[in-house]
This record gives C-alpha cells, sequence and structure tokens, in this order.
C-alpha cells in the first residue's frame, strides 16, 4: 500500500467562524430596532391628489395625520358611501378632532409642540367642505400648522 503525502504550505490557517452567529443577531436586532411598521389601519379610500409644488416632511415624528374619504367597499354598509374622517384607527366625527389634537400635542415634549404639524390626507374626490371643517376644527385646538399630503406630478381631473 502506497502512503498518500499531506502537502503543507500555500495556506495559512483558517477564517475562525466562532463570531458569525453573534454578527448575524447584531444585524437581526439591528433591523428589528430600525424598523418602523404601520401605525394606522386605513379603513378610508384613499388617492392622493397631484401637485406640482411639493415639498418633503422633514420630521415625520412631529406630524400627525388626518385621513378623509369615503370608507372602503367593507365598510360601506355601516358607515355609508360619504366621506369619513378617520384619527389614528377609528372613524370619528368633526366634534373629536379638537380632542384628537389636543391629545396628540400632549403626547410630545414641551419643546417640540411649537413644531407640530398636522397633514391632511384627503382622497382627491373629497368635496372641500369636509376638509375646511377639519381645518376648522384644528384651528379651535389652537393647532395653527396644517399640510396637504400629496403626490408630485401635474394635477390631472377627477376621475
Amino acid at each position: 500500500m502506497s502512503k498518500f503525502k499531506k502537502k503543507t504550505g500555500g495556506k495559512g490557517p483558517g477564517i475562525s467562524t466562532a463570531s458569525l452567529p453573534d454578527i448575524v443577531f447584531m444585524l437581526l436586532f439591528f433591523f428589528m430596532v430600525t424598523t418602523v411598521m404601520r401605525e394606522v389601519e386605513l379603513k378610508l379610500e384613499n388617492k392622493k391628489p397631484r401637485a406640482t409644488e411639493v415639498k418633503k416632511l422633514e420630521k415625520r415624528s412631529l406630524v400627525s395625520y388626518i385621513y378623509i374619504g369615503p370608507p372602503k367597499q367593507m365598510y360601506q354598509a355601516q358607515f355609508g358611501r360619504e366621506p369619513r374622517v378617520q384619527l389614528n384607527d377609528q372613524f370619528a366625527r368633526l366634534d373629536d378632532i379638537q380632542q384628537f389634537a389636543i391629545a396628540e400635542k400632549e403626547e410630545k415634549s414641551e419643546s417640540e409642540r411649537p413644531l407640530m404639524q398636522f397633514s391632511i390626507k384627503a382622497d382627491r374626490g373629497v368635496k372641500m367642505g369636509i376638509v375646511s371643517d377639519v381645518k376648522l376644527e384644528l384651528r379651535k385646538a389652537n393647532a395653527l400648522k396644517i399640510n396637504y399630503s400629496t403626490e408630485k406630478g401635474t394635477p390631472r381631473p377627477l376621475e
């Protein structure tokens, strides 16, 4: 029988993979901590209108959203087809907007309250009457920084 010689040289010591699970778990925890899940389940139709002059919001943590639009198909039997207001995950009346604005402001620290904004995400088919009613209720709560959420592009006629 012949003996096989083992070749030595050419290759150095192998790379240790003992710390590989630690690196994988650090990456996993990093993505778990930094990922933001959707906070609101949208119960309204919300096709945003288009606008040419659009500015991106800088600090989104200081923005509270108010959704306006007709209810989705599954909610139409209960709420009808007329445009409704949604605050967080619930349908709301116009009377609830003041309390919502005050509660949202109180959640923020004293230094952030003057920077807080309310963004109206209205469906493009919604009449302006309900939007101005929402703005009036926000004004009563002294929430004066209001913006409209839109898509960038040239405006198109209603469908």
